[in-house]
Formats: C-alpha cells, sequence, structure tokens
C-alpha cells in the first residue's frame, strides 16, 4: 500500500515509516522544515519528503494518510489552518489514522510486543532490551524513540528467524517486538495514550510521575492512562514494574490479571547489589548474573533490571541477559560525549524533566567521582510542561550537584532567575543561546565537564561551545 505521513520527521514517525518501507510498502511524508536526523535517515531508505503541509499533496492519492500528533486544527492568526492539508484530508473523507494505529494493524499483530514505559528512561531501556535479546539470537524488531549505537538506526521489522538455539528456547513463541511505550496523546482526534494501541505482552513499568502538564491535568490523569495500558495484558502476560514506585503500584492497585515481577528494592523479584558501572544482579535474592558496563548513573542500573526481567519473560536468563549490557553502547544523546576542547569536555543529554535532570549531572559526578573535574550544567527548558513553568521550583534541587548552573532563559513566560534563586551564585542565565555559550566559555577552565540537557538541538550549542572553548 502507498501511506502519506503527515509530521514524518518526529522519531516515532519517522520510526513508522521506517518499518513501512521495510515491510514493503510505498512511503512518502511532509513535515514542517524536513530536518535532520530523521530526513536524512528517510531520505536514504528512498523516501520522498515534501516540505510543509500544503493541500496540493492531496493529489498523491495514497491508500492511507497517517497522522502525527504534530498536526492540529489550529489555525494561523490571519483564520487560515495551520494544516491545510489536514483540512482538505477531512473535506474529501480520506481514509485516515494515527501513527500508533496503523503500527498496531501493520506491524505488531501476531507479535510478542514488549513495551517499555516510564516518565524516565523509556528509550535506554526499550534499547537495552532490543540489544539483549538480539545478543540472545532473538532477532527482535524494535520502535525507539532515538538511535541505539548498538544498531545504528531506531527502527526495524526484525528478521523473525532467530538462531536455532533460540529458535527451540522459543518454542514457537511469536516473534519479539520491543518498543518505546509512550504516555503522550495519540493524535488530535484519538487523545488516548500511544501505548494504549500496541496490546503488550510484556509490559515495562519503569517510573511513574508528573510530566506532560501540557495534556494532563494531574498525576492521577496519567496514572489511569498506565492502567489502560495494564489492562491491555493478557493473563499469560508480564507486567514488569518499578517497587521503588508508590505512584505505579498504585496503578496495579486498580487492578493487575498478569503475572508481575518487580525490581529495584532488595525484597523485588530483581534486583542490584553493587554500584551502577558494577552490579550483581540478584533474582529473588539469588545471585544470577554481574553487570559491568561503561554506564553510570542508579537510573541506569533500574532500567538494566527493567530489561532484563522483561527479558527473562520470552527466555532469555538474567545471567545471558547481564552478559548482554557489557557490550551495550547507550543510545545517542544520553550522556554522549560530543567532544573536548581547551581542556573542556562537552557532552549532550536528553535530559529535559526536573528528575531526569537530577540523575543525569548525579550519575556523572558519580562517574567522575571525587577530583573529577567540575560539573557545568547548561539547560534549557524546552518541553511543553518546563515552558509552562509547571516545575521550575524543582529546577534548584535537580541541579543540586552543579558545580554551576546555566539556563536558556529566552521564549519563557516566567523568570529563571527568580526560580534558580536559591542556588545563589551558582546560577546563571541567559537570553540567547549565544549568551549561554559566553557565559560558559567565560566559567569554564581546563579539567571541567558542560553537560548540555535538552530534547532539542539546543541551536548546536555543543559544536558552537567546542569552537568557543579552541579559539
Amino acid at each position: 500500500m502507498h501511506i502519506h505521513i503527515l509530521g514524518i520527521c518526529g522519531t516515532f514517525m519517522g520510526g513508522v515509516a521506517a518499518l513501512a518501507r521495510e515491510a514493503g510498502h510505498k512511503v512518502t511524508g511532509c513535515d514542517a522544515g524536513v530536518y535532520p536526523p530523521m530526513s536524512d535517515q528517510l531520505r536514504a531508505l528512498g523516501i520522498e519528503l515534501i516540505e510543509g503541509f500544503g493541500a496540493d499533496q492531496l493529489a498523491l492519492a495514497p491508500d492511507a494518510w497517517v497522522v502525527g500528533n504534530v498536526v492540529s486544527r489550529a489555525r494561523q492568526a490571519d483564520g487560515s489552518p495551520r494544516y491545510p492539508l489536514m483540512e482538505a484530508i477531512l473535506d474529501q473523507g480520506s481514509r485516515y489514522t494515527s501513527g500508533p494505529q496503523w503500527l498496531a494493524e501493520h506491524v505488531l499483530q501476531g507479535r510478542h510486543v514488549m513495551a517499555v514505559a516510564g516518565t524516565h528512561g523509556k528509550t535506554t531501556t526499550t534499547s537495552m532490551l532490543a540489544w539483549i535479546l538480539e545478543q540472545a539470537g532473538l532477532a527482535p524488531g524494535f520502535l525507539v524513540g532515538g538511535v541505539p549505537m548498538n544498531f545504528g538506526v531506531s527502527a526495524r521489522l526484525g528478521s523473525g528467524a532467530p538462531t536455532p538455539a533460540a529458535a527451540r528456547a522459543a518454542a514457537g513463541r511469536p516473534a519479539p517486538f520491543v518498543i518505546e511505550a509512550d504516555e503522550y496523546d495519540t493524535a488530535f482526534f484519538d487523545k488516548r495514550s500511544k501505548f494504549v494501541h500496541y496490546r503488550p505482552r510484556t509490559a515495562v513499568l519503569n517510573n511513574l510521575e508528573f510530566d506532560h502538564a501540557d495534556i494532563f491535568d494531574d498525576l492521577a490523569a496519567i496514572e489511569r492512562q498506565f492502567h489502560h495500558l495494564v489492562r491491555t495484558v493478557p493473563a499469560s502476560g508480564r507486567v514488569v514494574v518499578n517497587g521503588l514506585e508508590e505512584s505505579l503500584q498504585r496503578v496495579l492497585h486498580q487492578g493487575c490479571w498478569s503475572e508481575v515481577r518487580s525490581f529495584g528494592a532488595a525484597v523485588d523479584d530483581f534486583s542490584a547489589l553493587g554500584e551502577p558501572d558494577a552490579f550483581d544482579v540478584l533474582h529473588r535474592g539469588e545471585r544470577s548474573g554481574r553487570v559491568e558496563w561503561d554506564l553510570g548513573g542508579v537510573h541506569n542500573q533500574l532500567n538494566a533490571l527493567a530489561a532484563i526481567a522483561a527479558a527473562e519473560h520470552v527466555g532469555v536468563a538474567p545471567a545471558t541477559a547481564a552478559r548482554a549490557l557489557a557490550s551495550f553502547q547507550n543510545v545517542r544523546r544520553r550522556m554522549e560525549l560530543r567532544g573536548e576542547s581547551g581542556g573542556v569536555r562537552v557532552y549532550d543529554d536528553f535530559a529535559h524533566h526536573p528528575t531526569a535532570i537530577r540523575t543525569t549531572v548525579d550519575g556523572l559526578r558519580r562517574k567522575l567521582g571525587p577530583g573529577g573535574g567540575r560539573i557545568l550544567a547548561v539547560f534549557e527548558p524546552r518541553s511543553n510542561t518546563m515552558k509552562l513553568g509547571t516545575m521550575k521550583a524543582q529546577l534548584p534541587w535537580s541541579l543540586e550537584q552543579a558545580d554551576l548552573a546555566i539556563c536558556h532563559g529566552g521564549g519563557l513566560d516566567w523568570d529563571p532567575r527568580e526560580a534558580l534563586a536559591p542556588m545563589g551564585e551558582r546560577a546563571l542565565v541567559g537570553g540567547t543561546v549565544d549568551a549561554v555559550v559566553a557565559l560558559a566559555v567565560a566559567a569554564a577552565r581546563p579539567g571541567d565537564h558542560i553537560l548540555c540537557m535538552s530534547n532539542g538541538g539546543f541551536g548546536g550549542i555543543h559544536a558552537r561551545l567546542l569552537a568557543a572553548l579552541a579559539g
């Protein structure tokens, strides 16, 4: 079939496009400001990309329009539609669907879906789980909201042809498909969370706290969506849950009809003994594997336990899973070292929620150890929730482990200087990316570590910093 994807350059919709192309469908798509890296990946697959959402694209006459959640019924200041193609589709009565719905009907059907949900760590844990299954010979399909460095692509169908040993272990089970399960809404015409469409047999509930203030009123509203996910897991399925999270316990108390495996605390089914970069995996109190890797941070240790517990559900022993993680290379934009200049290292990380910022800074602090250099935390409150200022009071807490925090304060309706005032001289604010770069370069000295955190491109700040430090 021919599908045309509206909003194709987003990570999720770009992944859907790649899977559809791999499955043999004709794929075209459009977006505003067709941008890399997804645009480059899609063109390499032979997918035609169109700039903008013009109604003239109706002439493509695809079998189905697949609509990303970037598309809305919004109007411009002059009253004209912001997405004229969508208005034309509606007027013509053409067949349209959402990305998650198309994925569920054309890719996930008949697969053992392993969905990884949570406020934080979805991308990393999904990548860990896919790599564990790959190393175990199960040849999984996957769709990740990032690019796992072990695979070099964000999505693939999977061969469905495991190695002979893995095939014997699978014993006729459906081929696994690992998917990052986002709680954000599906489309302008479907306000349910994306993950409700996936119907997993294995569901990971990694953590849960308030986020997405633009679409959820409170934490209870998000917990309700997570329970919708739990309702879709069959009795023969497994729910892997972080035992340290009270919010997830409330979700399960609303009802659970599947096997539950917990991780995190010493009393849980899966726990850890040791430091985040080298620890024993305990399965019901017994040592069952050991993880030694380059990653740091308690959050990554918990991500690993979640992936190991999920992999066991498809027959991968914890010891095998732990060994696989030794060669896990993380995901791009997760504590990714972008370069060193003038004796200063510059990192890139996706952290954008106060809790994610805190765990990221803490992870780097642990990795550096005593005397490992100062941390200059450079961050951009870019997510819809952060732009609203809903969590601004948590910023000083999230940046406690940083020696200096520098905030990009442009385009905010709240005052970041006021929010960061409890940090005193340890916090600075720049109104533009250039101003932030100037502040960071002026403060940096050899041996420092500049940690840039944003869920966007941050105006190419990493290259700018490295160039300015060299000059």
